[in-house]
């Protein structure tokens, strides 16, 4: 049994000569971390070479050393970066111990080389035993007899083709910092939280995809370029589309304009769409990949705050129609959410706060310790500028990002398409999304969001629900985090005709998500008109 406490960060796998110990170490220096070489290990405690111990005691014993040399360092190695021999993984002990330390949250890294460039380490290697004799050729059986075991035991694949060991020691820094949560449900996927995860896009579009559209927004232009390069230097044919931002890139005629593209350039059914940037992109982009040939496979690369904790997570595609929001679309899952904190070092301050609307939803209908965490930081939040630390941005703003995901996973995994349960993450969208539509989509999503809430916490109060204290929370939270809560746009008339298109109505009776008391969602089922307008004229003054 191996006990997390005690086991190290990260342990490196792959074929002889691929650069193993200069990654461990250097990973190591960077995150400053022990590191240990099984191979190295193995020669202090004999006080002679592998070479040597193949030749005096034979490969047999050696493989004895290094099989406890592994299973002593995975129990007792805690935080350190270990790199093992290429053969280790393939002896039958090790490979159920690092089966166990995956179980345990343990990091296998396959440093995967080309092997061209393999063949020509091992024909330029002159210490490695089981290479004697024709390097070349050993080299290749061995490397089709172990690559599927490396593959098998991975949870992080690095190839070191076209990029330094210190770029690759960088991308295994910034993977051993990610967080990840897993959605659960007819197709599965992860969303991935952390500094430069945007370089997983090859793991999650796979071998098979020859030409990906990336779909985007002009504002991320600086982040579309690296995913570009990413892209390329994998392999893949890129399709560059930029589309309109914010709601603007959500309508039919956008849509037309991709789908013609897609056709000129001869998508399959076996190529794939990135949507890279806020919401509204990740939203065609994940409409696009729906509906192209009855559905092909997407990535979503969130670069705003919002669209990492709602937009992107959940399978919700769509698009805008002049009558509403969101009235065109589809239930469809990404192959996996990839939300780099760096971008967010680009972000204006206000469409940072906004997303903060959608974190104190979920804190709302569920995690009393998102409102806690918001309360606490509301200052630094409200005034963020991108040039906090990466320190800030890996705790408090990761965690939030975190928490948040897992209250949207644990809705969406037992309810895709929302028939129930998912209702509840629509807390404050009612009013929201009319907002939003009166407002001619001037209003930032969270913003509206946040009125909305408030909007439902009134009318809950109004029913009996909540209490005056619960709705004095919800105003004071929100204020301080930057938030409106207050909206004296539009006419009720026109609000509740705007709320009968919502979603989550029923013919013709509305149906709203309230609280029973915080972290405690409901459903209210076609309310007396008399108490809507009261909840409406609530939240038409200034505070």
């Amino acid at each position: 049994m191996i006990e997390s406490s005690s086991m190290p960060k990260a342990v490196v796998i792959g074929m002889p000569g691929a650069g193993k110990t200069r990654l461990g170490r250097e990973t190591a220096a960077l995150i400053k971390a022990p590191f240990r070489d099984t191979d190295q290990c193995i020669e202090e405690e004999a006080g002679r070479s592998v070479s040597e111990i193949f030749d005096t005691q034979g490969e047999q014993a050696f493989r004895g050393m290094e099989t406890r040399a592994v299973l002593d360092l995975l129990k007792d190695f805690p935080g350190g970066i270990l790199s093992l021999g290429g053969g280790a993984p393939m002896s039958t002990e090790v490979f159920q111990a690092l089966q166990d330390y995956r179980l345990a949250g343990g990091a296998v890294v396959y440093l995967e080389v080309d092997p061209e460039e393999g063949v020509s380490r091992a024909a330029r290697s002159d210490h490695r035993p089981l290479l004697r004799g024709g390097a070349s050729e050993r080299w290749m059986a061995l490397y089709r007899e172990r690559r599927s075991v490396y593959q098998e035991l991975a949870t992080i694949t690095l190839k070191s083709r076209n990029t330094t060991p210190r770029a690759l020691a960088r991308r295994l820094a910034d993977a051993l910092t990610e967080r990840v949560v897993h959605v659960s449900g007819p197709d599965p996927y992860d969303v991935r939280i952390g500094a430069g995860v945007t370089g997983r896009l090859h793991e999650l579009l796979g071998d098979q995809t020859m030409r990906v559209a990336l779909i985007h927004t002009q504002p991320v232009q600086r982040h579309s370029d690296h995913a570009r390069a990413l892209l390329r230097q994998a392999g893949y044919q890129v399709v560059d589309l930029t589309i309109p931002d914010a709601e603007a890139g959500k309508t039919i005629q956008v849509s037309q304009g991709i789908w013609e593209r897609l056709a000129t350039e001869g998508f399959t059914r076996s190529d794939a769409v990135v949507g890279l940037g806020g919401g509204a992109a990740t939203d065609q982009a994940g409409f696009i990949a729906a509906t192209w040939m009855r559905g092909i496979r997407y990535v979503n690369c969130p670069t705003s705050l919002l669209a990492m904790v709602d937009a992107s997570t959940g399978g919700k595609t769509g698009i805008n129609l002049e009558q509403g929001k969101n009235l065109v679309g589809s239930f469809y899952t990404p192959a996996g959410v990839l939300a780099d904190l760096r971008t967010l070092r680009t972000l204006p301050n206000d469409i940072f706060v906004e997303g903060l609307g959608e974190v104190a939803k979920s804190g709302f209908i569920m995690d009393g310790g998102i409102l806690r965490e918001l309360e606490e930081r509301a200052e630094s939040l409200r005034s963020f500028d991108g040039q906090e630390s990466d320190q800030w941005l890996g705790t408090v703003v990761q965690d939030l990002i975190e928490r948040t995901v897992e209250v949207k996973a644990r809705h969406v995994s037992v309810d895709l398409k929302e028939s129930g349960l998912r209702e509840f993450l629509n807390y404050g969208h009612t009013l929201g999304h009319a907002i939003e539509k009166i407002e001619h989509f001037t209003w930032r999503h969270g913003q509206a969001v946040s009125v909305g809430m408030v909007f439902a916490a009134e009318l809950a109060r109004i029913t009996g629900h909540l209490d005056q204290d619960a709705v004095d929370y919800h105003r004071r939270l929100l204020s301080s985090l930057g938030l409106r809560t207050w909206w004296n746009g539009g006419d009720f008339d026109q609000v509740l005709a705007l709320m009968h298109r919502d979603k989550k109505a029923r013919g013709n009776k509305l149906r709203f998500i309230i609280l029973d008391g915080l972290g405690k969602p409901t459903h209210l089922d076609d309310p007396p008109v008399s108490a809507l307008k009261e909840a409406f004229q609530a939240i038409r003054k200034e505070e």
